[in-house]
């Protein structure tokens, strides 16, 4: 057993300040780095002209779908393994790692075919000029070899963030950035000779070869080097229980982010109405840029996930609610200074990642006004780890997926009064209504729960 405590980190003493920070820590960073993939991608492709941007922005949404669809591994790993180690069952932990692999694998063969022989008909989904469709096409086709890995390497990461251990998928992520930092640019213009300029191919290959190497390296120490999970298999006759709670635990949160997904890619298909090619990469490049503090609220969150559910299965709730207090503060002062980066200065950093002049104009447009709703996206996802911590994985989904349906009906009403800028305010708005009312939901229930108590 000594083997087994020493390779995961008990959250249910100890300072709760100190074990959140040292936790959230590697998650952030592992998050700015999944968004450096894209940034980085976008950041040379945009050399190579906004119609190039749009293609590989286009496709970037679908393969933020599949990190969507990858939650129901990922938060089924890193709730059920937390919860079972918080209950002292490290038996149970390797059991559950062993199911939410195998889901993973499933899925990603799954989705990997599916864009790899139909590549066309998602594409024909964003009413591309055919330039821009072919570019799309070819990029897609190279990005479904790796939707596998993808799969694999957020499910092996939700295991280690189940047991504690965030910076082991912060160690194999550095690496595999920096594998695409150094074969962006080599690939994307043919810099070594004799290779030829792939130009938006070469983006995806570079991504699709780091993702392979992430997982070769996750696989390599789970299987050599970590003692709490050196014993599960790949590969186990499947348990209904397992699947029916790891499926209970990841597919609120899966169909939220996946919903969340499908109604983004309509809300680029309307901006390509009302915007052009210029609409399109306001919003995707705009979203990457975005990431700076949905990422960093995602770290926090998660990381506060993993360690309310180590908490409320030992029974220690007020040390969750007060890791939930600590992390609130964090994001208010992170949220305020973003906010404020984005309504002074959303052109200049647009340009970073594309020069031409009506590109960063229009994006600083599109970061003005999401800038607005900054802080409160920052509460909605805060709130969202506390109830996956303990669990109840449905309330953030209900809320998610309610208030970003809306955005389709009041961006096609806006945009036919204010132009595309209409589409930027209907994801303010909504965001700002989702941030407001999942933290009154969470106080109801904590309200709930304690009348509860105090009548019986």
């Amino acid at each position: 057993m000594n083997n087994n405590v020493s390779s995961f980190r008990d959250f249910t003493h100890g300072d709760i300040f100190r074990q959140l920070v040292k936790l959230s820590m590697p998650l952030m960073a592992i998050s700015f780095m999944q968004m450096a993939y894209s940034l980085i991608d976008l950041a040379w492709v945009g050399r190579l002209g906004s119609k190039s941007v749009a293609a590989v922005g286009a496709m970037g949404m679908l393969v933020w779908m599949m990190n969507s669809i990858a939650c129901i591994s990922k938060v089924g790993a890193e709730v059920s393994i937390g919860q079972s180690i918080g209950a002292k069952r490290f038996d149970k932990a390797a059991v559950c790692a062993s199911h939410t692999t195998m889901i993973a694998l499933a899925l990603g063969l799954f989705f990997g075919c599916l864009f790899f022989f139909a590549p066309q008909f998602f594409v024909a989904f964003f009413k591309l000029s055919p330039e821009i469709s072919v570019k799309a096409v070819s990029f897609l086709r190279i990005i479904a070899i790796a939707i596998p890995f993808l799969f694999l390497n957020l499910n092996f990461a939700g295991i280690y963030i189940g047991t504690g251990r965030s910076d082991i998928p912060f160690y194999f992520s550095l690496v595999g950035l920096v594998i695409n930092i150094i074969l962006d640019p080599l690939l994307i213009f043919g810099l070594v000779p004799p290779f030829p300029a792939l130009k938006t191919d070469g983006a995806a290959i570079a991504t699709a070869f780091s993702m392979f190497v992430v997982s070769v390296l996750f696989l390599f120490h789970l299987k050599n080097k970590n003692r709490l999970m050196s014993r599960f298999p790949l590969f186990t006759r499947p348990r209904p229980d397992y699947v029916f709670k790891i499926l209970k635990l990841g597919l609120p949160v899966a169909a939220m982010n996946v919903f969340f997904a499908i109604i983004n890619m309509n809300l680029v298909r309307i901006a390509s109405i009302h915007g052009g090619h210029l609409g399109i990469t306001s919003q995707t490049t705009g979203g990457q840029i975005e990431g700076i503090t949905w990422n960093t609220s995602q770290g926090f969150a998660t990381a506060l996930g993993s360690f309310v559910a180590q908490n409320y299965a030992a029974g220690n709730m007020q040390r969750a609610k007060t890791a939930y207090r600590y992390t609130l503060q964090i994001m208010g002062i992170l949220g305020a200074v973003v906010t404020a980066a984005f309504l002074l200065f959303g052109s200049s950093i647009f340009s970073i990642f594309i020069p031409e002049k009506a590109a960063y104009e229009a994006g600083g447009e599109y970061l003005f006004i999401i800038g607005i709703s900054q802080l409160f996206m920052m509460l909605e996802l805060t709130t969202q780890g506390m109830f996956n911590g303990i669990g109840r994985t449905t309330p953030p989904a209900v809320i998610s997926m309610t208030l970003n349906f809306i955005r389709i009906p009041l961006a096609m009403f806006l945009a036919t009064k204010m132009g595309i800028t209409g589409v930027w305010w209907a994801i303010a708005i909504s965001t700002i209504i989702k941030g407001t009312v999942l933290p009154l939901w969470f106080l109801w229930m904590k309200f709930l729960l304690k009348k509860d108590c105090t009548d019986g």
